[in-house]
């Protein structure tokens, strides 16, 4: 009976384990890559705006402190509001600007300060059954 109650409390304890909530850091990630995926799927779509050509490049290194700036830059662009698909996707940097500067202004560490590399990024090369689709 004991090895039971044992057992049970183990594996209670491994799924609350499993469901604990995000972490600021875990959230502020899943955000900027889920925004850098959205505008490189805007920037590819045939079906915009022409404005949607002229916004600012949006790749986000959360590890870089130039991404505030970046951010910044991003929201405050004066065009292309009227295009929905950009009103969501500031909207969306403006929350992610937010989290970064206040709810999770002391769990994050920047590694570098490279604003370049925010402008032409080191991409991952990509997988050879990709390249011969």
């Amino acid at each position: 009976m004991k090895m039971l109650l044992s057992l049970i409390t183990l594996l209670s304890a491994a799924l609350l384990a499993s469901t604990a909530p995000p972490t600021c850091y875990s959230r502020v990630l899943s955000l900027s890559k889920e925004i850098t995926e959205s505008f490189k799927e805007l920037q590819t779509s045939k079906a915009v705006d022409s404005c949607v050509q002229m916004l600012p490049r949006l790749y986000l290194d959360i590890h870089n402190y130039c991404v505030l700036a970046k951010l910044r830059e991003f929201v405050a662009y004066p065009s292309c509001d009227r295009v929905l698909e950009v009103s969501d996707l500031k909207e969306k940097a403006r929350s992610l600007y937010t989290i970064m500067i206040s709810y999770c202004r002391r769990d994050l560490v920047f590694l570098t300060e490279d604003c370049n590399a925010l402008e032409s990024p080191i991409l991952p090369p990509l997988e050879p059954s990709i390249i011969e689709s």
